[in-house]
């Protein structure tokens, strides 16, 4: 489908009245008919955001991977997914994301992770960590942490491992924390006030004593005997566990 014929289809698939209809002319019951499911069916789907976001290219790899029976996902992944640009990848596994649709948002990230030019980023494990803990797939946020526990030569982005740690103290996954905590330490990282408030604070409102030492000891070789930081009160450094 070429991007003329693409953006007909798409502008026509918007438009509210049936192909063939005319202006001034009355549709018929079958006509309305059509119109009010077509209307009825958009409302459980979530729009796909079109723009700087995504390329038609990268609409139709979506609209192609989502319609995909199970046998036909592979051919759709070497056909539309694969020959996309880098930033066409990223951003259908991302849409993919915001739609919650975990399954495919894993495949097209292992496929991601297989490109000459794929450098791992904590931030967007991240990213994809909360959006399949929201969603339930705790064996998946396992199989992620595996990944990035496998990466090599990338940069402990505090900023990502922050959203990280943020993401599975909510949902009460520790082995997972002192796991990517143990990652980020041997990446060289040096955790600042903000991220050591957030773990340590964590752990110990979920009564994990001992990890919470082991966090403790690294917290006050860096920044001395005294852990007042830990105190502070700011909003967007407290950490809700509210999911059991």
């Amino acid at each position: 489908m070429t991007t003329t014929t693409a953006t007909k289809w798409l502008l026509a698939a918007q438009s509210p009245f049936p192909c063939g209809w005319r202006a001034g002319t009355k549709p018929d019951n079958r006509t309305t008919m059509r119109i009010r499911m077509a209307r009825d069916n958009t409302k459980s789907r979530m729009p796909l955001q079109r723009g700087r976001i995504l390329s038609i290219e990268a609409i139709q790899a979506v609209q192609s991977l989502k319609r995909a029976k199970p046998q036909e996902i592979n051919q759709v992944l070497n056909f539309k997914f694969l020959r996309l640009l880098k930033r066409d990848m990223v951003a259908v596994l991302r849409e993919l994301l915001r739609q919650n649709n975990c399954p495919l948002a894993l495949m097209v990230f292992e496929e991601i992770r297989k490109e000459l030019w794929y450098r791992p980023q904590v931030s967007l494990y991240a990213e994809m960590v909360t959006v399949f803990a929201n969603n339930g797939f705790f064996e998946e946020v396992e199989l992620l942490c595996s990944y990035l526990n496998s990466e090599r030569d990338f940069l402990p982005e505090l900023e990502g491992f922050n959203a990280l740690f943020r993401s599975l103290l909510r949902f009460k996954l520790v082995g997972l924390v002192m796991e990517c905590y143990k990652l980020m330490r041997s990446l060289g990282g040096e955790p600042d006030r903000s991220l050591y408030r957030v773990l340590i604070n964590g752990l110990e409102s979920m009564g994990e004593r001992w990890q919470c030492c082991i966090v403790r000891w690294d917290a006050q070789k860096d920044f001395g005997e005294s852990l007042e930081f830990l105190e502070e009160e700011e909003e967007e450094e407290e950490v809700t566990l509210s999911h059991s």
